[in-house]
Formats: structure tokens, sequence, C-alpha cells
């Protein structure tokens, strides 16, 4: 703090290019933001999965039911404490470009599988004695303007018609990023009116083990169980099937990593040409200070310093851009929660000081071994 008037002093030199060097960081690291909320979205699933949880879909595809009468053997089965199902039902609403995921749920064990989920008992009271009645994510309430007692029509596509539901519950995740995107409505409703191949078929079956520890064993359990069935298993943990889904889109974090490689090392070029101008600018001033007692070590640190503080600046400003910005993306990307978690934006002002110290340590070493001699010539 002693000497950040100094600093300060040398970076209004050239407001215009201090100016600038600020923006190249703030928009490298608003890009950063992006590309880390966006990271969130496509891996949400992965990163809030229950690490005591399994999820278990017919071997040939998650396409292909399930029998309801696994339920009870699934019970059965030791290390096994709760069993639940869903069916995907693939409904438009309004226009098909309004997609948002809508199950087919077990009323009466869906919620208890998804403590994370939270509903106020009342709206799950009324949601269980409506036959028609369903719950929905805040963040789907909110981008339709439903409130409690709407009704909703939505157009079936695999199970053709108009449905018609009552929303009776609306659901908020107790952390942030959760998915606030789900419609949710009872499997008996989706049984009486849907055709007869469906009856008494379920999607697939969320499990609940006892200890997370045995979470490998009770999966080849199960499927050893329903090997060589009419309806042979596959079951594998929470995490590792959403992030199956993650995969069918591509490699999505590697792309991210690329353009961020790519961001990062150019402006660590900008900034490094930067400063080391700005350095060959000052010659004669550094030789001054060393001449009346700056130290070598302390004309470096007061050259990385400067390199620093544009980093430090830029950085947060860019980063905090990036988390103002990314709910609005939740609206552009529907079906999709996009969040900056609070690890991103900690990273991402860590990556905006490695690169201004990267940056700057160049033109400091040169500024230490700056001889007084040789610069005072010049003049």
């Amino acid at each position: 703090m002693k000497y950040l008037g100094l600093v300060l002093a040398n970076l209004r030199r050239k407001k215009t290019r201090t100016l600038l060097t600020v923006g190249s960081f703030a928009v490298a690291l608003f890009l950063f933001g992006l590309l880390a909320a966006i990271h969130f979205a496509f891996y949400q699933g992965i990163e809030v999965a229950g690490v005591d949880r399994l999820v278990v879909i017919n071997r040939v595809s998650i396409i292909q039911p399930l029998p309801v009468s696994y339920r009870e053997r699934l019970l059965q089965m030791a290390g096994v404490q709760a069993v639940t199902s869903a069916n995907w039902f693939g409904g438009v609403y309004q226009d098909e470009r309004n997609f948002f995921p809508q199950f087919a749920v077990d009323h009466e064990t869906y919620r208890d599988m998804f403590p994370e989920f939270v509903i106020p008992d009342q709206e799950w009271a009324a949601f269980s004695s409506d036959r028609e009645g369903c719950v929905v994510g805040a963040a789907l309430a909110q981008r339709y303007g439903w409130k409690l007692g709407d009704r909703i029509p939505i157009r079936g596509t695999i199970f053709p018609g108009i449905w018609e539901f009552n929303v009776r519950a609306i659901y908020r995740g107790s952390r942030p990023g959760d998915d606030e995107g789900q419609f949710w409505f009872r499997r008996d409703y989706l049984e009486e009116r849907a055709p007869q191949w469906i009856k008494g078929l379920v999607g697939w079956y969320t499990v609940r083990v006892a200890d997370a520890d045995t979470a490998a064993a009770v999966a080849r359990a199960i499927d050893d169980r329903f090997a060589n069935s009419p309806f042979e298993t596959k079951t594998e943990p929470e995490r590792a099937f959403a992030a199956s889904f993650a995969k069918q889109m591509g490699n999505i974090q590697a792309l991210i990593l690329i353009i961020g490689g790519v961001v990062f090392f150019t402006l660590l070029l900008v900034t490094g040409n930067t400063q080391a101008l700005a350095v060959r600018e000052r010659t004669t001033e550094l030789a001054v200070l060393k001449t009346v007692g700056f130290s070598d070590h302390l004309t470096l640190l007061l050259v990385l310093a400067e390199s620093t503080l544009v980093a430090l600046v830029g950085g947060v400003a860019g980063i905090l851009a990036a988390k103002l910005v990314t709910p609005g993306l939740t609206q552009a990307l529907p079906g999709f929660t996009v969040y900056l978690p609070t690890a991103d934006l900690l990273m991402g002002v860590a990556l905006a000081l490695a690169v201004g110290v990267a940056a700057g340590i160049l033109p400091a070493v040169s500024a230490m071994r700056l001889r007084v001699v040789d610069a005072l010539r010049r003049v």
C-alpha cells in the first residue's frame, strides 16, 4: 500500500492504453464466465447428482420400458432403501420451440426420492389429490407466467391428444443450480388416457441405496437379478447417467477448454507486449528511481504490481458482468439452468491474476536488471 500511489500514477500516464488493457481483461473474463456458466448448464445434472441414487433403465435403450412389477422386486433387494419411477412424456406447450422436460411420476414416492426439490406440504397434498394435477419448477413457472390453479394444455407427441393439467404445486431447488425447469404429473393419469401398450410399464426407476459406498455392488446385483429376462436392466449411478446425456451433445468440455485457452493465451501476449512497451518508455525514470534508492527487487515489484492491478480490475469487472448476464441465458436456453458457481468466479479472478503476473514478469525482470549508467546514457 505504501507505493500504491506511485503505481497508480504510472498507470495514469497513458490512460487510453491502460483502459484498453483493462477492457481486454474484462472481455476475456466475461467470455470465461459465459463459458463456465454454459458448461454448468450442460453438466448440471452431473454436478448435483445424488451419490446414493442409482438409475435403472432397460439394457437395450432408455426409450425401452420396464415393467411396473420390478418395483417390488427392487425393494426386496439388500441395500435398497427406496424406489420410484418415471416416464418421459414429450409433449408440446403452444409451440414446438417451447421445450421443457415432462415426466409422469409415481406421486406416492417421487418427492421423497428427491429432497433437494422443496415443495410446501399443502401444495404437494393438493397435487396428490388431483388426478390431473401437476408440479412445475419455479423457473418454468416464471418463464410462462404460470401460477397455482392455472390450467395448462399440452399436446402429446408420444401420447397423442390434448392433455390438460392443473398447476397444484411449484417446487424450488435447495441448492444453486438445481434444475427448476421440470414438469411432473401423475403416472396414473397417463395410464388412464394413454394407449394400451403403456399399461404396466415405466420408463426408468430411481433407486436410493442405504449406503453410498455400496452403490456399485447394488447396481451389479440389480443387473444380475434381471439378467436373461425379457426386460434386462442397466443400472448406473445417477452421476454417470447424467454424464451419458451430456456426452450425447458432443465433447462440450473440450470445446470450452480450447476456446478459453486461445483467449487467455492471446490476452497474455497482448498484455505482455503492452507492459514491455510501458517499461521501455520509462527507462530513464526507472533509472532515476534506482538512483534515489529504489532497490532492484523493489523496481521489479512495482512494475509487476502495475500489470497485476490492471488484471485484477479488468478480471473482476468482466466476471461480475458475466454473473449479471447469466440469468438471461436461462431464458435463451430452454431446458437448461445457466448458473455461474462461486468456485468459477474465484477461478476466473485467479486466472486473471495469473495472466497479469505472467505478462508482467519479463518486463519487470528487464526493469530490475536495468543498469543506471546505461539508462542515463540515453538522456
